[in-house]
């Protein structure tokens, strides 16, 4: 994976110097993107005969899809906390100080994290006794 870097060798801003940013490489991930080319590979020419715009727009579409996800699990979570206004009233009282803005994202935020927390995972049978032969 490619991380872009906004700075340029001798430490000042690449915007402001009019310069490309710089990217760092993470092997891991070309490791995983190499074995996903190797398995897809009609994938991949399709993806490098799309023209710069559409592969633009393309990468903008999976960021807005990531968000409708993060927003109506976000959702869920807050129609499970006004079904129980006692756990709401403890997680408003935990996130008072915060700035208006950022108390429902906050409270949502936490209220996940603890519901996944108390919440048993249910395995199938076959995996919680173990396979007996």
């Amino acid at each position: 994976m490619l991380k872009g870097r906004n700075k340029t060798e001798n430490g000042g801003d690449a915007s402001a110097a009019g310069t490309q940013p710089q990217f760092k490489e993470n092997p891991q991930v070309n490791a995983k993107i190499d074995d996903y080319i190797k398995a897809n590979p009609k994938h991949w020419d399709y993806i490098q005969s799309m023209t710069p715009g559409r592969m633009a727009r393309a990468l903008v579409l999976n960021e807005v899809q990531k968000q409708d996800r993060q927003e109506k699990m976000r959702a869920g979570v807050i129609k499970k906390l006004d079904q129980n206004p006692e756990m709401k009233k403890a997680f408003e009282t935990l996130v008072k100080d915060l700035p208006e803005d950022q108390r429902e994202t906050v409270m949502a935020s936490l209220a996940a994290k603890t519901m996944r927390q108390i919440t048993p995972r249910t395995t199938p049978p076959a995996q919680a006794a173990g396979v007996k032969v």
